[in-house]
This record gives structure tokens, C-alpha cells and sequence, in this order.
């Protein structure tokens, strides 16, 4: 039985996503920043889609998003206002469709210019990190993707950079957390690790958005075993594979969301983009995640990365610092159910008695003679 060691969880480090807050235009990113430190937060991921707008802002006038020039002088104002704050960038996020394309085609040679600039501006940021979805795009060629992503990182490896690969449930052939931790081991390198989020990983394999119940269209003991049997593989994954850790839960979208493109969207990725409050606040087993990753002893970085937009999907309105600091909580109670379900097993237990115990309930002459009788009938394992 896999159990989690209380004694390192002092270790964890706490972030937030900076596109994971602010509701309208004018909560523009110095805004953001503020909420979250305010919430006693010491540690941003840094989303493109915000320094995009943000570059626009600050120079004045519109920056294309393969301005790499441009966008390293943008990245030094956005690493002076997050260390003005105290807020250390621990990721730069979210690189799509990056591995797969076939050799030689337009599409392989744009993946290599979007990587090489954003290294630069991981450079600018300071942040050794890069998250990378698995590719969404279907035109893409699965025995490829390997390859790809080990050229990657010895690419990286060459910059002092590393890589945290997730699954997005809508994902064109690596939607589960497996899929892409099978990869990850393929790929095999010190640099190239997962990227855990608790929405992907039961939006792949536990919920369903276009069902009336919210759930995978399975019998319920069979969902409910394979459940079970995929969080005991999640436990047993080395820590050190682990590069970061991002939480939110998702509202069961009433009706379901329909199976077709909405707004050039899968239906999963529609629900990604709306429907991820903080955990708690919505339907998935997040504790059973939570509860997973603690007991591998990965004490790295545990990041809020939610997108709410209220259970409708259609926009919320909310106080920015309250709302960041209701998503500080929401991990604290998710970490405090994960130890309490720890210690009601350790308490279930059998005991294993003590020979001091023993000696005490039974005395010398009973320990001897049962150490006798085994030393007769050896027991072979």
C-alpha cells in the first residue's frame, strides 16, 4: 500500500497561471500579477496568450506573435513587474501542435521557428521550463511524435531547458495521462518530463461533457475499476518525472455540451476553455489525483491553472484577489482530504505486533516457542 510521506509535504511550492484570472480587458497582466501575489502566491506560470496583448499595450502598437525581437524586449518588462512583486516564473505555457508533422513541410519548419523563439523569451524570463501540449492537430503522424520530441530536447539540453509534455483531453492521439507518460519514457531523456493537470486527466478518462451525466458512457463498476487502476499506476510514477502539477476541477455542463466544433473547438476542448473552476467547485475526482501525485513524493510545483467562466460557460464576474485566494484554499483542502483518506487507511491496517508487544501480552517463553516451532517448518517465499 502506497502511502504519503507527511514529512517532505513542506516542500511543496505553490504557483499560479497567469491566464487563470480576470474576467475582461482592463485586468490586464500587471493587474493579474497583483491578485495573485495578494493571495500570497510566490511563483506565476507565464501564458503567451497573456504577453501577447500585454506587448501590444506596452510598446504602443501591435506585435506580431512571431516578433521574437520584440516580444524579448516585451519578456524583460514582464520579468522586472513579476520580480518587483516577488513572483518567480516558473513556466512558460501553453506550445501547441509542436511534434508529428511529416519531414520537410511547412508545418515541421513553423514548429521550429514558434520553439526557437520561445526559448529566447524563456531566456528573457528567466525560467528553464516549457509546457507542451500533445499535439491536437490530426494531419499530424503519430510515429513522429517520438523522434520529434527527442530532437527537442537535445535541442533544449544544449540551452539549459527542459520540457513538461502534458495531455489535453482533446488531444489528436495522446489524450490520457498514460499516452503521454508511455512517450515520456520513449522519448527518454533527463529534460523531457509530464506535466500533470487534474482536469485532463479525468476529463480524458473519467468525464464525458457530451453525456447527460458527466461521465464516460461505460458501466459504472467498469469506469469506476479502471478509474482505481489508472490513479495506482499515476502513484507509482517516478517524482523525478514529474515537472509540474496544475489543479482544477470542471462543471458538469447542463445541457451537455454538443458533438460537434463550437468556435473551432472540440467539445472538450470548449469545456477545457470554460468550464474549469477551482477544485471543489465542480464534479471530478481531483482529491483522487491530488492524493496520486502526494503519494509518488513529487514536492515540486503545484499550480492553479483553472478557466471559469461560471457552470454555464458564459462569463462571471468575481472579485480578482478573493478569487485567487479562494484558489489557495481549494489545494490546501484537497491536500488535507489526501492525508485524512491516508491516515483512515493506515488506521484500517492490520497491525503487525511488535516482539516488545508480544513479549508484553504473551511473555518470553510464548516468543521463544513459536521462533521454535518456525525454526521447524521454515517457510520458503
Amino acid at each position: 500500500m502506497t502511502t504519503i510521506d507527511k514529512s517532505t509535504l513542506k516542500d511543496i511550492k505553490l504557483g499560479y497561471a497567469s491566464c487563470s484570472i480576470g474576467y475582461d480587458e482592463s485586468h490586464t497582466l500587471p493587474v493579474r500579477f497583483d491578485a495573485i501575489r495578494s493571495a500570497g502566491f510566490h511563483a506565476v506560470e507565464i501564458s503567451m496568450r497573456d504577453v501577447w496583448p500585454f506587448a501590444t499595450q506596452f510598446m504602443g502598437k501591435p506585435v506580431a506573435e512571431d516578433d521574437y525581437d520584440t516580444l524579448c524586449v516585451v519578456a524583460e518588462e514582464v520579468r522586472r513587474m513579476a520580480d518587483e512583486r516577488g513572483l518567480k516564473i516558473i513556466i512558460l505555457q501553453p506550445f501547441l501542435t509542436f511534434e508529428g508533422w511529416p519531414l520537410g513541410s511547412p508545418e515541421r519548419a513553423d514548429a521550429w521557428n514558434r520553439i526557437r523563439g520561445w526559448a529566447r523569451i524563456m531566456k528573457v524570463l528567466g525560467t528553464d521550463l516549457l509546457q507542451i501540449g500533445s499535439t491536437i492537430s490530426y494531419d499530424t503522424i503519430p510515429e513522429r511524435m517520438v523522434p520529434d520530441l527527442q530532437e527537442l530536447s537535445d535541442y533544449f539540453s544544449t540551452l539549459g531547458l527542459r520540457i513538461a509534455y502534458e495531455n489535453w483531453c482533446w488531444s489528436a492521439h495522446a489524450s490520457t495521462w498514460q499516452q503521454v507518460w508511455k512517450i515520456v519514457q520513449e522519448v527518454n531523456r533527463p529534460n523531457f518530463g509530464l506535466c500533470l493537470d487534474t482536469f485532463q486527466i479525468a476529463g480524458s478518462e473519467w468525464a464525458d461533457p457530451r453525456q447527460e451525466s458527466g461521465l464516460r458512457d461505460m458501466p459504472a463498476a467498469e469506469l469506476a475499476a479502471s478509474w482505481r487502476a489508472s490513479m495506482a499506476v499515476l502513484a507509482s510514477v517516478p517524482k523525478e518525472k514529474i515537472f509540474i502539477f496544475q489543479v482544477s476541477d470542471a462543471y458538469r455542463p447542463s445541457p451537455p455540451i454538443p458533438n460537434h466544433i463550437i468556435d473551432g473547438l472540440t467539445p472538450t476542448g470548449y469545456w477545457s476553455r470554460r468550464f474549469r473552476p477551482v477544485m471543489g467547485e465542480g464534479y471530478l475526482p481531483c482529491t483522487d489525483i491530488v492524493e496520486a501525485v502526494l503519494q509518488t513524493g513529487f514536492r515540486g510545483w503545484y499550480s492553479i491553472e483553472v478557466f471559469d467562466r461560471g457552470s454555464k460557460g458564459q462569463g462571471r464576474v468575481y472579485d480578482l484577489p478573493a478569487f485567487a485566494l479562494n484558489a489557495k484554499k481549494s489545494l490546501f483542502r484537497a491536500i488535507e482530504e489526501s492525508l485524512a483518506r491516508d491516515d483512515a487507511r493506515a488506521a484500517a491496517a492490520p497491525k503487525r505486533e511488535s516482539a516488545f508487544t508480544a513479549v508484553s501480552r504473551y511473555g518470553v517463553g510464548f516468543i521463544l516457542g513459536v521462533g521454535f516451532a518456525l525454526s521447524l517448518f521454515p517457510v520458503h517465499v
